[in-house]
């Protein structure tokens, strides 16, 4: 009979809500245990089964919980983390891993030190979109790339309320939002690059928070740009590639979020319904003839990293997001504002 991981969520926002709670629930291998609201009992009306905790501290002195997600505003990532590793439970944490390259390595230092495992929750590596772009790079359907940009725009032209995201806590801001996401796809795919200039930017004169970045990643032969932004009506493609054989573009087409918030249940199996309608371009050379043609993306599926996360944790298979790939987004974000700030390229170790 497998084992079954008991898991806590430190966290009942949208995080908790939609991205963490039922994958946990549906996944056969993880018992959904314990959520932490500090005021509320909203879950208990979906799980009525839980224990609900006050606070992440009672959370971690549950005995039996064997998992911690911290899925707290980033600010307080390095602190819950702390807590959790402190009673001995290996976590899952939302990115960004931590707000500064010394938190995680701190962070690391304490899960070696007691045996424990850090994954970080970087779920759009399981994005349909994603996984079209990393499947035309896999099998070099473009040849050698020399331009790729990979962009998330939004439009959002109100401040939030969110002070955590928009504000001015520790962490806010698009770069500590979405950029993780953009620098982990980044990474995925082309590996570290040598430098990097960055323009890091507040767009919304309400906003406390930078809401605009765009990076530029050197490597020898590719210049890889990764941009976000709030005040895009008009969405442009997520992702250009462009190499010395072709183009390919894929939108930003994976339906997962949207779903979930409709109350779709996730499961192993493929349960995201596909967009019905192509939405990338590939125009290339293939064995010495040129194509240009419609794509479609077949559907993701979040529940791909809790499956790899449950197989690490229990059979000892490659951990899904390991921690140093998290500190080498942070890395990048470091970089990034120190490039800001020195009006230079900065070069990368």
């Amino acid at each position: 009979m497998k084992p079954v991981i008991k898991t806590g969520i430190c966290s009942y926002g949208m995080s908790g809500k939609i991205f963490q709670a039922p994958f946990i629930e549906a996944h056969p291998g993880f018992e959904l245990s314990a959520i932490v609201e500090r005021h509320k009992s909203d879950s208990l009306k979906r799980y009525p089964d839980i224990k609900l905790y006050r606070s992440v501290e009672e959370l971690c002195a549950d005995d039996n919980i064997e998992l911690i997600i911290v899925n707290t505003p980033g600010y307080l990532h390095f602190e819950h983390a702390r807590s959790a590793l402190s009673a001995g439970k290996n976590i899952l944490v939302e990115k960004p891993f931590t707000i500064s390259v010394r938190e995680a390595e701190d962070l690391m230092e304490l899960a070696n030190k007691k045996k424990l495992q850090i994954t970080v929750y970087q779920n759009r590596r399981y994005d349909g979109d994603f996984k079209a772009v990393k499947k035309t790079v896999d099998e070099n359907l473009l040849g050698d790339l020399r331009y790729v940009k990979i962009s998330h725009d939004r439009y959002r032209i109100q401040y939030s309320g969110k002070e955590h995201k928009e504000g001015g806590l520790p962490g806010a801001g698009v770069i500590f939002d979405i950029g993780p996401h953009l620098i982990d796809q980044a990474l995925q795919l082309f590996g570290w690059p040598q430098a990097i200039f960055a323009d890091i930017w507040k767009m919304r004169e309400e906003v406390k928070a930078t809401d605009y970045f765009n990076l530029i990643l050197y490597y020898e032969k590719l210049r890889v740009h990764l941009s976000a932004s709030m005040v895009s009506r008009e969405q442009e493609w997520g992702y250009v590639l462009h190499g010395m054989k072709g183009s390919f573009f894929q939108k930003r087409s994976d339906l997962q979020e949207t779903q979930l918030m409709a109350g779709a249940v996730p499961s192993l199996q493929n349960w995201c319904i596909p967009a019905g309608k192509p939405d990338g371009l590939l125009h290339t050379e293939l064995n010495g003839e040129v194509i240009r043609k419609e794509t479609t993306a077949a559907p993701g599926n979040y529940m791909g990293l809790f499956d790899d996360l449950y197989r690490s944790l229990t059979a000892g298979e490659k951990n899904p997001v390991p921690p140093q790939e998290g500190l080498n987004t942070i890395r990048i974000i470091d970089a990034g504002f120190r490039s800001v700030n020195e009006r230079k390229i900065v070069l990368l170790n």
